[in-house]
C-alpha cells in the first residue's frame, strides 16, 4: 500500500516505477533528452479502489513557472482515447502550488487525482503528459510518458 519516495537525477530513456500491485503497474520515462530532478508517487496502487488517488510530486524545474499548460494524450491498447488540456498557471490568481515556482527551486506538492473513480478496462495505456510555458504549446517545460498496465477488469 505504501509507495516509494525518492528524488534522483533521472536520465532520459530509463523507466522508473510509480507503483506495482496485483491489478496495476505504472511507470514513466522522460520524453526529452535532458536529465531531471524529479519524483512522482501514487497511492493506492490499484484501479479497483473507488477512492481518490493521492499523488506526491517533487521537482526542480529548469525554468520559472509563471504560465503552465498541461496537455494529456492517452492511448488505450494503441488507439487514441483522450486529449485533455488544462491551464494550471496563468500568472493571475493561480490556485496551484506549482505556480510561481522559480528555476532551481524545489517544488514539493501533494494532490488528489479523481481519475481512480473511472473503471479502467484491462489493457495497456500510454499517457503522455507535457507541460508548456506558453499557450501556443511551443515552449515545453516537461514531458513524461507514463505506461499503465491494468491487469484485471474492474467490472
Amino acid at each position: 500500500m505504501f509507495g516509494f519516495i525518492f528524488l534522483i537525477l533521472f536520465s532520459p530513456g530509463v523507466s522508473e516505477f510509480v507503483c506495482t500491485s496485483s491489478d496495476l503497474e505504472m511507470s514513466y520515462t522522460f520524453c526529452d533528452s535532458s536529465a531531471h530532478a524529479f519524483m512522482f508517487n501514487l497511492t493506492p496502487c490499484s484501479t479497483m479502489n473507488k477512492s481518490v488517488w493521492k499523488a506526491a510530486l517533487t521537482w526542480i524545474p529548469r525554468s520559472d513557472i509563471h504560465f503552465l499548460k498541461i496537455v494529456f494524450n492517452v492511448w488505450y491498447d494503441g488507439a487514441k482515447a483522450l486529449l485533455w488540456k488544462e491551464l494550471l498557471c496563468s500568472g493571475v490568481d493561480d490556485e496551484y502550488s506549482v505556480c510561481g515556482t522559480l528555476k532551481g527551486e524545489t517544488l514539493v506538492s501533494t494532490f488528489d487525482i479523481k481519475g481512480s473513480r473511472i473503471k479502467f478496462p484491462k489493457g495497456y495505456y500510454s499517457v503522455v503528459v507535457r507541460g508548456f510555458s506558453d499557450d501556443s504549446e511551443n515552449n515545453m517545460l516537461m514531458c513524461l510518458n507514463f505506461t499503465m498496465i491494468v491487469k484485471k477488469d474492474a467490472f
